[in-house]
């Protein structure tokens, strides 16, 4: 493997015309720069610097090789150079899994956030369920997820940072009781449920801890599609409150259920991970965003 301090002090070498002056410019003893140039042409096999009179000049090895190492060199200070920022702290990427609710009602502020305060950060999100998510973070091809606990993983840190309560969904003017629908009053509701993961598990739960076995007509893989459908008449619904505070809400009616169904959010990444200053930053900004949640409630 070829030395870049070698490969630097030959180029100083040619373009001075002077080990001694070669020397001046790195910053070392003349001695220590005819070193370099020796070990280069032992490594190489070659002569590469003659002497003609008082002056050092490149042999006609050294003449081929000198347009390959000025790119080397150049090339590894363009790669210095773009490392930089990462170095400073002011750049870097953050890899975030999560599932589509928050990617669609939580995360955007938290990144928006984020990326205010480090302009040049880059921020990759992939939704999918929570066991991809977990198997994805310990494979370290995620840095961070953010999924519905519970979740857990001998290599894993998780950290609950945000309170989602599951609301009732129904029509707008339908009639909901004071005091918000029971599972009982539920039951007799054309259902539309959520389907898969931790929050459908919650949701039935909270059905069988009634004595009732919840049998939806219908089962979605997005929450949107059932706001859609519930607003059009369709049916009633459980879902949760992160996903009814934005987009056209005119034709629901939402309540809150009895007893209270909520859901948490957890941070999930490797205990081990590296957190580099983006990483740090987009974890302070959903932090922030849990603490102004609690803070509303």
């Amino acid at each position: 493997m070829l030395s870049l301090d070698q490969l630097a002090a030959f180029v100083s070498v040619v373009d001075l015309g002077s080990f001694t002056a070669a020397a001046d410019k790195i910053g070392l003893t003349q001695p220590a720069i005819s070193l370099q140039v020796k070990l280069l042409e032992r490594r190489l096999g070659v002569r590469l610097i003659e002497r003609v009179g008082r002056r050092a000049q490149p042999s006609p090895a050294g003449i081929e090789l000198l347009p390959h190492a000025r790119r080397i060199l150049d090339d590894c200070a363009m790669a210095e150079e773009a490392m930089t920022p990462y170095r400073e702290g002011s750049a870097g990427r953050v890899r975030i899994g999560t599932g589509g609710t928050a990617s669609i009602h939580l995360l955007p502020r938290a990144i928006a956030a984020a990326k205010k305060r480090m302009p040049e950060l880059e921020i990759i999100v992939r939704t999918g369920n929570t066991d991809d998510m977990l198997r994805d973070i310990e494979a370290n091809r995620l840095d961070l997820a953010v999924v519905t606990l519970p979740a857990s993983g001998r290599s894993l840190e998780i950290e609950p940072f945000y309170d989602d309560e599951i609301l009732a969904v129904a029509p707008k003017d339908s009639s909901i009781p004071s005091g918000g629908p029971d599972a009982e009053f539920m039951r007799d509701k054309t259902l539309m449920l959520y389907e898969g993961g931790n929050t459908r598990r919650m949701t039935n739960e909270w059905f069988i801890n009634a004595g009732i076995r919840p049998e939806p007509s219908m089962e979605f893989g997005s929450v949107e599609a059932i706001k859609e459908l519930v607003a059009a008449g369709l049916g009633w619904s459980l879902l949760p409150a992160m996903a009814l505070k934005s987009g056209n809400l005119d034709d629901l009616a939402t309540s809150p259920v009895r007893p209270r169904l909520a859901r948490q959010l957890g941070m999930v990444l490797r205990r081990d991970k590296h957190l580099t200053k983006g990483l740090r930053e987009v974890i302070k900004c959903l932090r922030e965003f849990g603490a102004n949640r609690e803070h509303e409630a």
